[in-house]
């Protein structure tokens, strides 16, 4: 990047005073139910467990919470396939608890989104169990995507679509008839085209709003409708393409009629209720094309989150993030972890093409004070933030499962994903002692390493230097100034090499994604830094992988 690296847009944002659309900023903290807190006692994480912990989110500085699946289901893709839409599942309680959840959370000032999976139910939802039941010609096959297959007796499947856990997207039932799965084989798709599947979905939506959850992260959003005549791909890598080009299955523009009736539905409640969609897009452009002020509220910025450590490639993401989110009024986001990811703390810390390993302490090091530089540069930029659960303590992966415990399906159908997601979903630490470090009196559903306890809540906290305690500084500032938040533009100034500098108002950002400690001006009175740096004559100094929020007020 060279010196000479100016603005291409002045900062535009608006007052919060003045505003009453809270999710155009809103930090948004993603909590995965089996492994954030267990109130019984048998290893896996619970309504119960969230709505005790929830005081500690209001603490942290968050605005909404979002749960990840907790509805009735066989769990063979830990709680995204779905068998009952309208019930909880037992291993997580009941729907008295999640009324009781939602009810404190709206106590402490906090909102709740749920996730919805339209995309596809469980095999053992009561729709797809009849509909196998009765058989070839059911009117009930017509709500999923059966086909005869190909082949002189059918025996191939009806096109070369691929799952994204590996393997054949259709499986074969008895009598001969195939069905498509575009995930695991106990996750049948829906058939958007039949009337039945949306109608079922809306009345879900009124259900739970009239529980008065604050809105919905839709999963696969991107996926509900597949081309007509589900034409063949011609490609037999197709992993590779997810979100690098418009495929059959995926980024159709039907879904988009969809969300103008769901959208809708949610303008008839009160309260500001939002959609979130998972939107897997070749471009930062297309997935704006799921926010239009008709459609859905926010979409993630996969871009983003997919970006190395690295000034120029950050920049460029930033810019077209804000670009792409202008011309349809939506706020961007941003996240750098998420159930399905490698945690920021590890992916930062090793070179391309390493994943998950981490082979010294200096690499946990490297990562960790990366991940913190990261965190204050995405928490200064223009719109809404996501954090996922455990990423406020610094938690790495955990890299060394072993075969036995490990519970993601990918990982046993040997293709696709590589199958390592168990490795950011490890129950999180809230004390130094236990068998389970505080998670709940009976252990944990996956193993937690020792190192974790010092990793724990109770560790940091009222720890300066701690990861934990930086966020709720962070959270706080963020929340006190009036430059950060929802806005739609960054002000570039002059930086080195390596470093990003941007100002919003009074407000000013720098983050050094370099090796090298650099010297820029002290651009007023510091506020925070993710790590130490010193200011002298009206410079600062600020050391490698480290990010800088100062004010000129």
């Amino acid at each position: 990047m060279s010196q000479q690296y100016y603005a291409t847009a002045p900062a535009s944002t608006t007052a919060k005073a003045q505003r009453s659309d809270w999710w155009r900023d809103a930090v948004i903290y993603q909590v995965y139910p089996r492994s954030f807190a267990d109130s019984n006692g048998d290893g896996m994480g619970d309504l119960e467990g969230i709505r005790t912990r929830l005081p500690y989110l209001r603490d942290l500085g968050v605005d909404a919470v979002w749960l990840s699946p907790f509805y009735a289901s066989p769990q063979a893709d830990a709680g995204y396939d779905v068998a009952d839409y309208r019930a909880v599942d037992p291993m997580f309680g009941n729907l008295l608890d999640a009324d009781a959840l939602i009810r404190d959370a709206r106590g402490l000032g906090l909102r709740i989104i749920v996730d919805l999976v339209p995309n596809h139910s469980s095999d053992q939802h009561e729709w797809f169990k009849r509909a196998v039941a009765e058989g070839p010609g059911s009117p009930l096959r017509d709500r999923y995507h059966f086909r005869p297959g190909k082949g002189e007796n059918g025996e191939l499947p009806p096109n070369d679509w691929e799952s994204i856990f590996g393997g054949p997207a259709w499986t074969r039932v008895e009598d001969g008839e195939w069905y498509l799965h575009l995930f695991a084989p106990e996750q049948p798709d829906f058939n958007w085209d039949h009337p039945a599947v949306g109608d079922e979905f809306r009345s879900i939506l009124r259900f739970w709003l009239d529980m008065g959850v604050d809105g919905f992260r839709i999963d696969v959003a991107h996926g509900l409708v597949k081309a007509e005549g589900l034409p063949d791909l011609g490609s037999h890598d197709q992993v590779k393409l997810l979100g690098n080009d418009v495929m059959p299955f995926f980024d159709q523009d039907g879904v988009h009629e969809i969300y103008r009736q769901w959208r809708l539905i949610l303008d008839e409640y009160s309260g500001e209720r939002i959609f979130v969609a998972e939107a897997w897009t070749p471009t930062i452009e297309r997935t704006a094309n799921y926010v239009r002020p008709d459609e859905l509220h926010q979409a993630f910025n996969f871009q983003y989150l997919s970006t190395a450590w690295d000034a120029e490639e950050l920049r460029e993401v930033i810019d077209r993030t804000l670009e792409a989110m202008r011309p349809v009024g939506a706020p961007a986001t941003w996240v750098l972890s998420n159930h399905d990811v490698t945690r920021h703390a590890t992916r930062f810390a090793n070179p391309p093409g390493l994943g998950t390993q981490i082979r010294t302490a200096g690499d946990r090091e490297l990562g960790l004070r990366r991940a913190r530089a990261a965190t204050l540069l995405m928490l200064a930029l223009p719109g809404s933030a996501y954090i996922y659960q455990g990423e406020e303590l610094g938690l790495p992966d955990v890299v060394d499962l072993a075969d036995e415990d490990r519970q993601d399906p990918a990982y046993f159908r040997g293709a696709g994903q590589d199958g390592f997601r168990d490795g950011c979903r490890v129950p999180i630490p809230w004390t130094r002692e236990g068998s389970s470090y505080g998670f709940g009196a009976g252990g944990s559903w996956l193993p937690q390493p020792p190192e974790w306890a010092e990793l724990s809540v109770e560790a940091q906290t009222g720890d300066p230097g701690s990861t934990l305690e930086l966020y709720r500084t962070a959270l706080a500032v963020r929340r006190a100034q009036p430059g950060l938040g929802a806005g739609d533009a960054v002000e570039w100034l002059r930086a080195p090499e390596g470093v990003l500098a941007f100002r919003r108002g009074e407000f000013v950002c720098v983050a050094n994604t370099g090796g090298e400690s650099v010297t820029t001006p002290a651009y007023g009175r510091l506020l925070l830094a993710s790590g130490d740096v010193a200011e002298v004559d009206g410079d600062a100094k600020v050391p490698a992988d480290t990010t800088v929020w100062w004010t000129t007020a």
